[in-house]
């Protein structure tokens, strides 16, 4: 089954386009999770219109970070733990490892999202409901075919999220010009917003999210010298589209929040949806979360295995059998032990430092000849927005360290 995922260099046009897309979605979809969702409801409530600022400016660092790692990937062709190997031996194994036990404590979390999707949806117990998502995840990679209907899957799902958090947003009537004045100035000034900032530029390119993407690309074929314009589109429509959804969604929460609600402390996003809409505003919150729980679970089993690649001809040869166990392992161990919040959170803090570290990888990897070759040259402008978003993500890896101690007090 090693082939399972190949699109192949002679592909038709349209299905090298659709692979083009799907790459946009699977790292789209891959950021937009249940942490999601809560963290754009928790910062709208305290920052209201001002939190517009931190989601414009996270959208521009985004950019940075994705457009520099999917440049890089897809000129050499070569997965990230191999460009990180070509950089310093060794280098690229410890990222690899990093972000597997990263993507696998994270999919734990993924998954119970889901199963706390279909509960909101149908009323089922949730673990049930997070082994169904879970069942559902692996039929994707049972097929020979998985690749095309993982991208379509990431697509339709992705979609289907937008449409009905813009429903929400437009009916909760959200205060727009207030919101486009605070996104260029702030009322609390651009000190308060920095934390906010940083934390959603972790949570949207942070750990596997990066390599999502870029991996989606080299399995399908789409790299080289000659793909170069085609990878930089798809990569900026990643970052463009999952800018969109937190765009909406938060616009949908300050809308409510404009209108003198307090979300519950127990579920922020699905009290702004309850508020917008009544009941049917919480099962359209179900279908959301479901929506991007079980998309992140695919993304996540998808890039932590491709990873995996380099520790052996086995994880090669059979990726699918690979995703599949990494699906399977996630959805026993919430459903035996329960979401494992100080895992998580650890986890999430060791992701921190996982993005600047994969992106200083990749920006000496693009001014390396021996890796790139002798006639590549890198956008000096595209260097310079790389070397902005190293900064931040150091900043936050660093601030993420208080998160590590604070588990053993």
């Amino acid at each position: 089954m090693s082939e399972w995922v190949n699109v192949g260099t002679t592909a038709t046009k349209r299905t090298g386009l659709s692979a083009l897309i799907g790459a946009a979605f699977i790292m789209a979809t891959s950021a937009i999770g249940p942490g999601f969702l809560t963290q754009t409801a928790v910062f709208t409530q305290q920052f209201k219109a001002d939190f517009a600022f931190a989601i414009l400016a996270s959208i521009v660092l985004d950019i940075g970070a994705q457009m520099n790692t999917w440049r890089v990937i897809g000129y050499t062709g070569l997965r990230g733990q191999d460009i990180g190997n070509r950089v310093l031996p060794g280098l690229g194994s410890v990222i690899a490892v990093l972000i597997v036990i990263g993507g696998l404590a994270f999919n734990i979390g993924n998954i119970a999202g889901a199963g706390l999707g279909l509960n909101v949806l149908f009323g089922l117990n949730v673990k049930w409901m997070a082994v169904v998502s879970g069942i559902i995840g692996i039929l994707i990679f049972l097929s020979r075919n998985a690749g095309p209907i993982m991208d379509r899957f990431a697509q339709i799902l992705g979609g289907l999220m937008i449409l009905v958090v813009l429903y929400v947003m437009l009916t909760s009537h959200p205060p727009v010009g207030r919101a486009l004045a605070a996104s260029v100035a702030p009322s609390v000034g651009y000190n308060a917003l920095m934390m906010p900032m940083i934390t959603l530029i972790g949570g949207t390119v942070g750990g596997y999210i990066t390599f999502a993407g870029g991996h989606r690309l080299v399995d399908a074929g789409i790299t080289g010298k000659e793909n170069l314009g085609r990878i930089a589109k798809a990569s900026l429509s990643g970052v463009l589209i999952t800018g969109l959804m937190r765009v909406i969604l938060f616009l949908a929460i300050l809308g409510v929040v404009a209108a003198g609600h307090t979300l519950a402390k127990s579920n922020p996003p699905a009290s702004a949806f309850q508020y917008a809409l009544g009941n049917i505003g919480y099962k359209f919150f179900g279908l959301v979360l479901w929506c991007a729980a079980i998309t992140s679970v695919v993304g996540a089993a998808y890039t932590s295995a491709s990873f995996l690649r380099g520790f052996g001809t086995w994880f090669r040869d059979h990726q699918a059998a690979t995703i599949i166990g990494f699906i399977t392992f996630s959805t026993l161990v919430f459903v035996l032990y329960g979401q494992p919040v100080k895992v998580l959170v650890l986890v999430g803090s060791l992701n921190g430092l996982i993005l600047p570290l994969t992106l200083l990888t990749m920006l000496i990897a693009a001014a390396n000849r021996r890796i790139m070759g002798e006639d590549y040259r890198h956008p000096v402008w595209l260097y310079v927005f790389g070397i902005i978003a190293l900064i931040a993500t150091a900043y936050a890896g660093i601030s993420s360290l208080g998160n590590i101690a604070s588990l053993f007090h």
